[in-house]
């Protein structure tokens, strides 16, 4: 079968790899994809919101299936414009309808969910500029720090974590005005759960499910886990203590009751969920989800994945899902992420980059990078990701690590401390 991958990130270059494992694959589209993406198919230069330039590359390269990778183009609806087009309708698009994707689109959507169907998460008030004065009064019950989140999408970027209460105040009110756009027109106070992080991933037909091998991101820019929220400075899988027992809740308290909820609520849903979790005291509580594959973590959870891929995408066309069969590779892999200088701040692009024939014993995803007069060069604040197995964390993170230095661009910054929370 001819697939088409919409994106052009290290998740989607890391997709593709795995997807082009298969035999069932003819061949490979991304659209727009990277300068990495290339060395496995056809590159489109279509934008992931562009639907009309999408339906045009389907139709002219005979597509049987599309994977979106970002959550853009599902918030804005890409899964209902091919069922709403008669000549893309018999195209399984893996990624949820507009409706599931509210899960991500809407964080006062996605809490108001998670309380009606008893899923483990933070108290939260939903605060716009009508309701203001009742978030001074909940921010004023709550114990610091304060998490205010706005609702709609910001890449990344719209969660603020604050120790003063009238540092809080301020910001809602910033916030409420404006700060992340339209994005920020409400927003949501969080009481702050303590513990530490973990990402857990599903693909699902909208009936059954089956867990992909969990992660650990990274999400700051400086070592320790300080400064600014980046999109992800690197993962680690598996996670040391997301054991059986602890996988075993997740299940239960968690995946169960959220895909359950949304047959109640009459979602029709195929695709992947991603479970941002926080492991507090043992037991699992969600700050958010996505409705597709976290980034960087697809960058070392595909590592993991020794079933067809393809095969379970097509579980998830056919909702037949439970007829197959999911096995783990038992090895840890990690992904560090090569960054621009100045990122998550401002940044230059179109920086050559060296080394690549250098690199030994790593797979490297192509994140911001895009082929100039034959050269390579950088594309985004998040560049490339070096991605290792290992017999062990400390192995695995190793091998990246002997490789990072080999790739070579002006500006460039990786983090040297992964896994320093997980030993």
């Amino acid at each position: 079968m001819n697939i088409l991958i919409i994106g052009s990130g290290g998740r989607e270059h890391a997709l593709g790899w795995k997807i082009n494992q298969s035999e069932k694959v003819n061949k490979l589209f991304f659209a727009p994809g990277n300068a990495g993406t290339s060395e496995l198919g056809e590159n489109i230069p279509v934008g992931v919101s562009d639907f009309d330039g999408i339906k045009k590359a389907c139709l002219d390269n005979t597509i049987n299936m599309v994977v979106v990778g970002p959550e853009v183009p599902l918030v804005a609806g890409i899964h209902d414009f091919f069922l709403a087009d008669n000549e893309l309708a018999g195209i399984p698009v893996v990624g949820p309808a507009k409706d599931g994707a509210m899960l991500e689109g809407s964080k006062d959507f996605s809490k108001e969910f998670m309380f009606k169907h008893n899923i483990p998460t933070a108290r939260f008030k939903t605060i716009t500029n009508e309701n203001l004065q009742e978030g001074f009064a909940f921010l004023s019950e709550l114990k610091p720090p304060f998490v205010l989140k706005a609702d709609g999408l910001a890449a990344g970027k719209g969660v603020l974590i604050i120790d003063s209460l009238e540092e809080a105040k301020a910001s809602l009110e910033t916030m409420l005005a404006g700060q992340f756009g339209a994005a920020s027109s409400k927003v949501v106070i969080e009481e702050f759960l303590s513990g530490v992080e973990c990402s857990v991933f599903v693909i699902t037909d909208g009936k059954d499910y089956k867990i992909l091998p969990e992660a650990k991101d990274y999400k700051r820019i400086g070592e320790g886990d300080t400064g600014l929220n980046t999109g992800g400075m690197g993962a680690i899988t598996p996670v040391p203590f997301a054991n059986k027992k602890f996988m075993a809740k997740v299940d239960e308290r968690v995946i169960k009751p959220t895909i359950e909820g949304l047959q109640k609520d009459g979602i029709s849903y195929q695709g992947f969920i991603f479970f941002g979790l926080m492991n507090t005291g043992g037991d699992p509580y969600v700050i958010e989800y996505n409705v597709r594959m976290g980034d960087p973590e697809t960058e070392a959870v595909m590592l993991r994945v020794k079933s067809d891929f393809v095969d379970l995408l097509d579980g998830v066309a056919n909702r037949n899902l439970g007829e197959k069969t999911i096995e783990f590779d038992e090895r840890t892999a990690c992904t560090v992420m090569l960054v621009s200088g100045g990122y998550p701040g401002p940044y230059e692009n179109g920086k050559i980059m060296t080394g690549f024939e250098k690199v030994d014993g790593s797979i490297l995803f192509h994140a911001g990078t895009m082929e100039k007069n034959g050269e390579i060069v950088t594309n985004g604040g998040r560049v490339i990701a070096v991605s290792s197995y290992g017999s062990s964390m400390e192995d695995a993170l190793a091998t990246s690590y002997s490789n990072a230095p080999k790739i070579e661009f002006e500006g460039r910054y990786y983090r040297k401390d992964l896994g320093f929370d997980l030993k």
